[in-house]
């Protein structure tokens, strides 16, 4: 008989960990679906996020891009030069004619500057109210034209949204103008209305026309047709035919 002792084996070396069960069928299909699931959100919010940011600075048909949306309602505006007297009711001559604009600079609704006019090329002016009726038919009926015909290549394009108030409705402007479409380049005017101010503004929507000096060939103000619109744009092509006002429907 042998001397040595019955060692029996440890419970360490006993004991051996149970492999773990395996995922039934149905529940890995369930964490599957939980990925699927979460990847395709994932997706739709970046999808939708681009587009939202698409929309500040989307195209138009004829060019230019979509006002940006903006927390900017009343920016800062400086006027450089003298104020153009104010535009006489029913009266068929101008006291502005021939007189130099002043030059706007100001913020548009996302914050980026914008100076008006640019000196080297006829420009016309376009001054709007988020709460006037006239200006809510007038910058869908412009929106739609200048995506029809284009953006005039050899004219300038500016508008002042001004005279901005939450006491009035379609606030604030950069929602509305966004929403509409507007592919022109616009500053937000302060909280004095001071470059509506400084270019004598009577009544909305409100047009002043400049030629490649910046001297002022025409203004008009109401809710204008788009045959008088674009008679605006000729007379800022051949400034020595014109001077007389034009009138539309007009809110003050």
């Amino acid at each position: 008989m042998s001397n040595k002792p019955n060692r029996r084996p440890s419970t360490a070396a006993r004991t051996r960990p149970s492999p773990a069960p395996a995922p039934s069928s149905s529940r890995l299909w369930w964490i599957v679906g939980a990925v699927a699931v979460v990847v395709v959100l994932a997706l739709v919010i970046a999808v939708v996020a681009t587009r939202s940011s698409d929309t500040a600075s989307a195209p138009i048909k004829g060019g230019g891009t979509v006002v940006p949306k903006g927390q900017v309602v009343y920016g800062d505006v400086t006027v450089k030069g003298t104020a153009l007297p104010e535009q006489p009711d029913g009266s068929p001559t101008d006291p502005a004619i021939g007189k130099r604009a002043p030059t706007l600079t100001g913020e548009q609704f996302n914050g980026t500057a914008l100076t008006v006019p640019a000196p080297g090329k006829p420009a016309v002016v376009m001054f709007v109210a988020h709460w006037c009726p006239h200006c809510q038919k007038e910058v869908p009926e412009i929106t739609k034209w200048l995506n029809a015909n284009g953006i005039p290549q050899d004219i300038n394009l500016y508008a002042v949204a001004t005279s901005s108030t939450d006491q009035r409705p379609n606030f604030p402007p950069s929602d509305w103008l966004n929403k509409e479409g507007w592919p022109v380049p616009t500053i937000a005017d302060d909280n004095k209305s001071s470059a509506a101010a400084a270019y004598g503004i009577g009544g909305f929507p409100y047009f002043v026309v400049l030629d490649a000096n910046g001297n002022v060939v025409q203004r008009a103000s109401g809710e204008l047709t788009t045959d008088q619109f674009q008679a605006l744009l000729t007379a800022a092509r051949t400034p020595a035919s014109t001077g007389a006002t034009t009138a539309g429907t007009t809110a003050k």
